[in-house]
């Protein structure tokens, strides 16, 4: 009888203390583990954001990028470490293809969406010096030069590599892809000459934009955004795909207690609603979403079905969205 009480006395311990865990949470610094290397759109998301989440936690958020593996590489290691809320997870939109693509069992599915803070548009650019001065300029040299013309790339899975898979649907788009390890290493070789073009989000080239180190060829849209064509004005068909773009988000694991993702959840809110950051994220081509929870992983499902489904239609899903569960649009 003495020992069932002393079970019982230490199973309420041990329940007691981590309530009181999770509701004294944080109680240390956290980590952020990006999923891209420095520079690209997604550290610029996460950087420019974390003073603000530092502030509404009262505590500091040590950042470091985990480039590679499209983003599996960082997925992976915040999957593996203690399920307490004091490891975040700032990523991209790539996860969400690892299965159909077989890079990885992990998606979003086993993360909770603690914000998913934008998305952004889709430009095509190259360099200044180029002679191309649309979309369809740029699509004559590359069918006219099968291999020749090269494009920074992120990697199978990656934005150029699905924007590039659409284009190829339909039309021929033999370019020769060129891998980074993200799209500020892309946007380097870019403007070094190492590559010809790349498709990038907006917020990764703005900059180079405005000082006139990179010139935008087409908006992966129907509309124009800041004075750049959209691509479906040189190639109607590739409307059926879209919209589509990247997104940002901040996610923690899954089964992280919900005192701890509640006051994650509120702090990121706060951050992502600055007047400061809103004005950052919009001057870099972002739309602001600013969501979490049950409406992000709706957010998070359609995007994973629509892509995924595009993926199979091409030919380069290495597995069936149907047998991976993945309803089709």
């Amino acid at each position: 009888m003495n020992f069932r009480r002393q079970l019982l006395g230490a199973a309420a311990l041990a329940l007691f203390a981590t309530v009181a865990s999770a509701q004294a949470f944080p109680d240390r610094e956290l980590s952020g583990i990006i999923q891209w290397g420095a520079g690209g759109a997604t550290d610029v998301a996460a950087r420019s954001l974390v003073p603000y989440a530092e502030e509404a936690l009262g505590k500091k958020i040590v950042l470091q990028n985990k480039p590679g593996g499209v983003g599996a590489i960082a997925t992976n290691f915040v999957a593996q470490q203690a399920s307490d809320g004091y490891t975040l997870l700032f990523g991209a939109e790539n996860p969400q293809l690892h299965p159909v693509l077989a890079i990885s069992d992990l998606d979003y599915s086993k993360f909770y969406p603690v914000n998913i803070i934008a998305r952004g548009n889709v430009l095509v650019v190259t360099t200044p010096n180029k002679p191309w001065k649309t979309f369809k300029d740029l699509l004559a040299e590359v069918q006219a030069n099968p291999g020749k013309v090269k494009q920074g790339s992120t990697g199978t899975g990656g934005l150029p590599f699905t924007v590039s898979s659409m284009i190829s649907t339909v039309t021929k788009f033999p370019a020769t892809s060129v891998p980074f390890d993200g799209d500020g290493p892309g946007v380097t070789a870019l403007l070094g000459g190492h590559v010809d073009f790349m498709f990038v989000g907006a917020g990764a080239a703005a900059e180079h934009i405005k000082a006139g180190r990179l010139k935008a060829l087409g908006v992966l849209g129907t509309e124009a955004y800041e004075g750049v064509p959209p691509i479906t004005a040189d190639l109607p068909a590739i409307g059926k795909y879209l919209p589509w773009g990247p997104f940002y988000g901040v996610f923690v694991k899954r089964d992280v207690p919900d005192a701890a993702k509640a006051k994650l959840v509120a702090a990121f809110k706060t951050a992502a609603s600055n007047p400061k950051y809103v004005e950052l994220m919009k001057g870099r081509g972002n739309v602001m979403m600013n969501i979490s929870g049950a409406e992000a992983d709706a957010f998070l499902k359609k995007w994973q079905s629509v892509t995924s489904w595009t993926y199979q239609e091409v030919g380069v899903a290495k597995k069936s969205p149907a047998d991976l569960g993945i309803a089709k649009p």
